[in-house]
């Protein structure tokens, strides 16, 4: 398999951010979706968490899982032509 290097991560981050804003803007995806995901993207970058970051291990872990959990259901409402198109724009397939 090999290890990825930073490059890589950084390239495939950037390229997944486009691809949220070309979502965002795009108005054939539900509101609903744009909600959740800016409820995702707030949670994420507010200091308020459902469970503190002090406390060991679980404090990390409910960014870890909650934030990609938003952003999953977020995409789950797109119809798929919609993403498809999006996706092919940013990622070329």
């Amino acid at each position: 398999m090999g290890i990825i290097n930073s490059k890589v991560i950084k390239k495939r981050i950037g390229k997944y951010i486009l691809l949220g804003k070309l979502l965002v803007n795009d108005r054939k995806v539900p509101r609903i979706s744009k909600i959740i995901l800016g409820f995702a993207l707030l949670y994420h970058f507010t200091p308020l968490d459902i469970i503190p970051d002090f406390i060991p291990f679980f404090g990390q872990l409910d960014d870890i899982i909650f934030v990609p959990a938003l952003i999953f259901l977020a995409i789950k409402f797109v119809p798929k032509k919609v993403f498809l198109r999006n996706y092919r724009k940013v990622f070329g397939k």
